[in-house]
């Protein structure tokens, strides 16, 4: 089964208006076949490098005098975190095939590490790149794919890396985010990142999944492995670098309340979560503890992939447990304060209440497992995950990919 990226339009116009685009995110989704299906569907002949194939790497001993062979073609490189030096290259190239008259669509960089990561592009690059990001499959993605079989359900469980939504079974899917976690932390991170013990780095990993959604405590978790609170701190980047945690900030705006100032971690896939909390099915997944947490991570993950940089996402939370467990700052003095709830008949905290008004919220939600939209009083609105990404997808309320 295949199934179209929603971030195609986006790639396709950035491809168009950028000599250099960078499409980044996690090893295995999706972004390779994504860029290969696109260069088909282009006038530009293109030329495919992997740096993962020690044949193409070798190519770019001299990469220069390589590059400039393929003038008026795009060049596609993968995995180029693994040649960072490439970037300031880059930059005198696109202006040489600029003064001949070649604009857009030069070059297409795919990579598995955040831009910060493999390396200072956004000022060797300035006004020449465009940045995006691809995600595991999200909610919309799937549902628009096949409507008919839609099964939110799985995706929740199996998460969105292509090869665990579309396999043959559970057992499969979990024996390839086995071999998934695996391989990051026995390969991956340590080609690019700070040397981690393997053991240390799972061990951190499985505790951030027992604590999803919740503050991070630095200190205990660096008791626990035995590091320091840099370490951790450290540790987390890392992981946040590979696109594996996010961490949400806390609210910054002003009100007279204690503020928790702590991030919130939160997975940034759900069937790696349920991975390392041994949630072999769905129904396991309904009598686990974790249940609600990983709900909560599912629909914050699902919602921060479709919204733009034009918005600003945080979380409240007061030492008096007044709390909000997303809140979105857009345009025109937007605040959206957003609540996820696991019951089917959703209802509302006062610490809840109260939180909207410290924030001075413009709209209030509930996002619940169900699919009907209905009011709970007090302005708040409660509604599905489809219904609410459907709703302001179609209504322009965001735009998503462009990170940059």
């Amino acid at each position: 089964m295949m199934m179209e990226r929603g971030l195609h339009p986006q790639l396709v116009r950035a491809l168009e208006t950028r000599p250099v685009v960078a499409l980044l995110g996690p090893r295995q989704v999706g972004k390779t076949t994504l860029a290969l299906a696109l260069a088909k569907s282009i006038r530009k002949p293109s030329v495919y490098l992997d740096l993962e194939l020690d044949t193409d790497l070798a190519k770019l001993a001299d990469a220069e005098a390589y590059l400039r062979r393929f003038e008026n073609r795009l060049l596609i490189i993968d995995e180029v975190q693994r040649q960072p030096d490439l970037f300031r290259l880059l930059r005198g190239l696109v202006d040489i095939r600029k003064r001949a008259g070649e604009t857009s669509a030069q070059f297409l960089l795919l990579g598995s590490a955040s831009r910060d990561l493999i390396q200072h592009s956004s000022e060797t690059l300035a006004g020449r790149i465009r940045f995006l990001e691809l995600s595991p499959f999200s909610v919309l993605e799937a549902r628009q794919a096949d409507p008919a079989t839609f099964d939110l359900e799985r995706l929740w469980l199996r998460g969105g890396f292509p090869d665990s939504f579309l396999a043959a079974s559970d057992n499969d899917s979990w024996d390839w985010r086995s071999d998934f976690i695996s391989s990051y932390v026995e390969k991956d991170i340590p080609l690019m990142g700070p040397h981690i013990a393997t053991t240390t780095l799972r061990r951190l990993w499985s505790m951030l999944a027992h604590g999803n959604t919740q503050q991070v405590n630095y200190s205990k978790l660096g008791e626990s492995l035995g590091v320091s609170y840099k370490t951790i701190k450290n540790y987390i980047d890392t992981l946040t670098d590979f696109y594996m945690l996010r961490q949400i900030p806390p609210w910054l705006g002003n009100t007279q309340k204690r503020l928790v100032k702590a991030p919130k971690i939160c997975l940034r896939d759900s069937g790696l979560v349920h991975r390392f909390l041994n949630i072999t099915d769905f129904e396991g997944l309904l009598g686990h503890p974790a249940v609600g947490a990983s709900w909560e991570g599912f629909v914050v993950e699902n919602i921060l992939n479709h919204v733009s940089d034009k918005w600003r996402y945080s979380y409240y939370r007061t030492s008096a447990q007044a709390e909000v467990d997303l809140v979105l700052e857009g345009p025109k003095n937007a605040v959206w304060a957003i609540e996820v709830k696991r019951s089917s008949a959703p209802q509302v905290s006062k610490g809840f209440h109260y939180a909207c008004e410290d924030i001075k919220a413009s709209r209030k939600f509930v996002i619940y497992p169900g699919e009907d939209c209905f009011p709970l009083g007090n302005g708040i609105e409660a509604m599905g995950i489809v219904e609410f990404l459907t709703m302001h997808s179609h209504a322009g309320a965001w735009e998503r990919g462009v990170i940059s």
